[in-house]
């Protein structure tokens, strides 16, 4: 599928299983650098508040 997979797939999926809405998301903590991070960063973004973009 592609590199770094793995980390969104367990990322949406507890997402999935809390019924996580954007605000959930977007205050949840991601180690930094990672690719998980994005989507914290796409939930900020489509709440007008992104951090780096």
């Amino acid at each position: 599928v592609g590199a770094g997979v793995s980390e969104f797939a367990s990322t949406f999926a507890i997402a999935i299983e809390m019924g996580a809405r954007l605000e959930d998301i977007a205050a949840t903590i991601h180690a930094h650098p990672t690719r998980g991070e994005a989507l914290q960063e796409a939930a900020l973004k489509a709440l007008g508040h992104a951090l780096h973009i």
